[in-house]
C-alpha cells in the first residue's frame, strides 16, 4: 500500500473515460488500497482511479468524519440505477481541483449497483452527502469534473489558477 500522486486539472488523463473492470482480483484490490491511502493522505472523502492515472472504473469513498473510525467503501464498475427527482446543493471540492469549491446541485438520493472489494455484486441506496460523493466520483469515470457544472467564466478562472499552481510546482 502506498500513496500515489493525484493528477491536477488541467490534465488530459482526467478527461478520459475509464474502462470497465473484468474481475476484481489482487491487482484491483491493491489499487483500491493505494487509492484509499492516497485519499486519506490528501485528505479527501472520495477518489476515482483516474485521479491517480489509472483509467479503471473504480472509486473509493469514506465520508466518516471520525479519524479513529474509518468506514471505507469500494465501488468497482458502479452504475446508477435510479436518481431521485429531488435535488440538493452541496459545496463540492476535488483533490484534482485543489483549494477550489463551488455549490453543485445533484439528485439528493440514488441507487447504485457495483462490485465490492471482493468482487461481489452489491446494491446501495444512498442519500445526502454519500449520494453526492458517489455521483461526484462517478463523474470522474466519465471524464467530468465538478467545475464542468459551473459557468464558462467561473470554470476558466479556476483552470487559470490551477495552471499557475502547476507551473509554480514545476519550477520549484
Amino acid at each position: 500500500m502506498s500513496v500515489k500522486t493525484i493528477l491536477i486539472e488541467p490534465n488530459k488523463l482526467l478527461r478520459q473515460v475509464s474502462k470497465s473492470v473484468d474481475k476484481v482480483g489482487d491487482e484491483e484490490r491493491a489499487l483500491m488500497d493505494d487509492m484509499l491511502d492516497t485519499m486519506y493522505d490528501a485528505p479527501g472523502i472520495g477518489l476515482a482511479a483516474i485521479q491517480i492515472g489509472v483509467p479503471k472504473r473504480i472509486i473509493v469513498i469514506d465520508i466518516s468524519r471520525d479519524e479513529n473510525e474509518k468506514k471505507p467503501m469500494y465501488f468497482v464498475n458502479p452504475l446508477i440505477k435510479n436518481k431521485n427527482e429531488e435535488k440538493i446543493k452541496y459545496e463540492e471540492g476535488c483533490l484534482s481541483v485543489p483549494d477550489q469549491f463551488a455549490e453543485i446541485e445533484r439528485p439528493n438520493a440514488c441507487e447504485i449497483e457495483y462490485l465490492d472489494y471482493n468482487g461481489k455484486k452489491q446494491i446501495l441506496k444512498a442519500d445526502g452527502l454519500l449520494a453526492t460523493c458517489i455521483q461526484h466520483e462517478m463523474d470522474h469515470l466519465e471524464g467530468i469534473l465538478f467545475i464542468d457544472y459551473l459557468s464558462k467564466l467561473k470554470k476558466s478562472i479556476i483552470i487559470k489558477k490551477l495552471s499557475k499552481i502547476k507551473v509554480n510546482r514545476e519550477i520549484f
